[in-house]
């Protein structure tokens, strides 16, 4: 009996903040857009680079596309002059010849985490005191920059992110990993936000003040980390600024990724969570409806336990499409929902796997974390 109505406790709870974690999705105002007033700061776009993928093109003129009525300055940085997507900078800086950019390679590395070495030399070179970190494979809208820019205006905001959906999911696997990014992330956020305020930035696009980035000690105290977003926008929180979050959705456009890709990079990003949350993230095990109503039923097989597994499934599948239909503005990700039992049960793999081990593959090299957040190379 004990068992019993602890398993039923806990399932019941998963579902109740399954709920809470929908009614915080519901109520932030997705895709709002601001009037805005007055004169813009001048900003300098900072886009580190490495390679070249099928929607690199598109996703780089979406920036320099931008309707923004103040002056932008573009720089791009890659590690050598031999990356092919030097040849694509350079057409796209003559087709848009009124544009201030300039390509920078940067060969010395000054920690592990090449973005972040980049993002130091391009530091130094920025003419503007707003800078727009973005990564490569991030398409925006062509008002993006007024909607973010002006938020910044606020004294008591120090960075600016956004939410950002996963907009080709073109492989079975991509389509598991749309239902973590496109239903369950960024509602997640939404949720921790309700119980504080964000300590940390989502790394698609990141926009703040060259003085908070001085603040805490340049681009080049980040060259350690494993998660410089989560850090840079953690860093800049506690110095004071807020972290504020913009209604404006951002397309994240990924190369074809097979079941083992799509794996390590789900597990690099548990591993970087554990890391950077490991009390919040232990925790996070309480809210996988499917995992608690199918021990429940597996331990103790009634019909409560059944009708709770029942209901579980169905309540999970038609809110992960209604918070997937709410980020992509349509139903064209609905077939994936039928996914969502096999994505949770292999969250509880991911969950664990995140405190078996330390050790993370990025862009081809192996590193181990440390536990506050900072790589070491393995060899």
């Amino acid at each position: 009996m004990i068992l019993n109505l602890a398993l039923a406790c806990l399932a019941l709870l998963s579902i109740v903040l399954l709920i809470w974690q929908w009614l915080a999705a519901r109520k932030f105002p997705l895709h709002k857009r601001i009037t805005v007033h007055g004169t813009l700061p001048a900003v300098t776009l900072l886009k580190p680079l490495k390679g070249v993928e099928p929607a690199t093109a598109d996703c780089l003129r979406s920036w320099l596309r931008q309707d923004y009525p103040g002056t932008i300055q573009v720089l791009f940085a890659v590690a050598s002059h031999a990356d092919p997507v030097c040849e694509l900078v350079t057409t796209l800086m003559k087709e848009h010849p009124g544009i201030d950019a300039e390509l920078v390679v940067v060969e010395h590395l000054i920690g592990p985490n090449a973005k972040v070495s980049k993002l130091a030399e391009l530091e130094q070179r920025a003419k503007h005191d707003v800078f727009v970190v973005s990564d490569a494979d991030v398409r925006v809208p062509a008002d993006f920059l007024q909607q973010v820019v002006s938020a910044l205006g606020d004294s008591k905001v120090g960075l600016v992110n956004c939410f950002y959906r996963l907009a080709n999911p073109s492989t079975l696997p991509m389509q598991w990993e749309s239902i973590a990014i496109n239903a369950d992330f960024w509602s997640q956020v939404l949720q921790s936000r309700m119980l504080k305020p964000l300590d940390f930035a989502l790394g698609a696009v990141m926009v703040t003040h060259r003085r908070h980035v001085q603040e805490i000690g340049g681009f080049k105290s980040l060259a350690d980390c494993l998660a410089d977003d989560y850090q840079l926008g953690h860093r800049i929180a506690k110095a004071g600024g807020k972290i504020a979050l913009s209604e404006v959705v951002v397309e994240c456009w990924d190369a074809p990724m097979s079941w083992r890709a799509v794996w390590k990079h789900q597990l690099r990003w548990a591993r970087t969570i554990r890391v950077c949350q490991p009390i919040p993230y232990f925790f996070s095990i309480l809210s996988n409806p499917l995992l608690w109503a199918l021990i429940w039923v597996l331990a103790v097989p009634q019909r409560w336990s059944w009708i709770t597994l029942i209901a579980a499934v169905i309540l999970r599948a038609w809110i992960s499409h209604d918070l997937q239909r709410r980020l992509n503005r349509s139903n064209h990700h609905a077939a994936f929902v039928g996914m969502t039992p096999l994505k949770d049960l292999l969250q509880v793999a991911l969950w664990f796997f995140a405190f078996a081990g330390n050790t993370v593959e990025w862009r081809g090299r192996k590193f181990r974390l440390r536990a506050d957040g900072t790589l070491e190379e393995v060899t």
